[in-house]
């Protein structure tokens, strides 16, 4: 009896050869959803269990691919990935949302996460805390070349990867304005260690594919600047997030 995985809804023998070795993970479904409608071929609906959106195609150098959600946060991630792993898949390239840290970092730009400063307990769980959270050279070197000839305004570095969207990222106007003493300045510290950005999946992401023996690589959309305020700039969003489309995509041609 052929073998579904009960999180991502599918499993290998649902998908014909040749078998796809590449995944665009994405965490919100709406965007994995389009990358497959809009940049993929002969598009099959894989699942849309338990909101895991999944769906596989051809890319324009006729590699197959899929995009997948992975859901909000690292434990999602972390199961989605562990299963995306044991139907083939070889290369993950998320394609995320983030906020940025730097003055320099503007939204409407990339961030290429080349590592992550991880502070996630999934990740505890599959590596220990020193253990390097640490992107595919080769992925991402192809990612910051695909920016430079999509002409994409990209940023190379590290990333802070942490499990809270509020607390985690030191904001304040929230359910939660008193944050503990060991948030209270977070900020700034990381700023000062020339992290560009925060986001919630790559730290483990990136320790997960180390540890699976995967290539892994993240491409973020800049949709809010956190010098200035905790607010996602809208008039920018759209821009960003399909500027780190199409600079995954064009990686992909040259992985191929």
């Amino acid at each position: 009896m052929a073998k579904s995985f009960y999180h991502i809804g599918f499993g290998a023998d649902d998908l014909s050869d040749p078998r796809p070795t590449l995944a665009f993970l994405s965490g919100d479904p709406d965007r994995a959803h389009m990358i497959a409608a809009t940049h993929f071929s002969d598009v099959v609906k894989l699942s849309e269990h338990r909101g895991l959106n999944s769906y596989v195609g051809w890319l324009p150098n006729g590699r197959r691919a899929i995009s997948a959600t992975s859901g909000m946060g690292a434990p999602s991630l972390s199961i989605v990935v562990n299963e995306l792993v044991q139907v083939g898949v070889r290369t993950i390239i998320r394609i995320g949302t983030c906020g940025s840290i730097q003055e320099h970092v503007l939204p409407g730009s990339v961030v290429i996460t080349k590592a992550a400063l991880c502070r996630q307990g999934a990740a505890e769980d599959i590596a220990p805390t020193e253990y390097p959270a640490s992107g595919d050279p080769f992925v991402t070197v192809a990612l910051a070349a695909a920016a430079h000839k999509l002409h994409v305004t990209a940023h190379v570095g590290i990333t802070a990867s942490v499990d809270t969207f509020y607390e985690g990222q030191e904001r304040t106007e929230s359910a939660n304005p008193i944050l503990l003493r060991r948030m209270q300045g977070i900020t700034a510290e990381y700023r000062a260690l020339n992290v560009l950005n925060y986001e919630m999946e790559s730290g483990t992401l990136f320790k997960m594919g180390n540890v699976y023996g995967f290539a892994a690589g993240c491409v973020c959309a800049v949709i809010a600047q956190r010098t200035a305020s905790e607010q996602v700039v809208m008039d920018a969003k759209d821009a960003a997030v399909d500027a780190a489309i199409r600079v995954a995509l064009e990686a992909a041609q040259d992985l191929a």
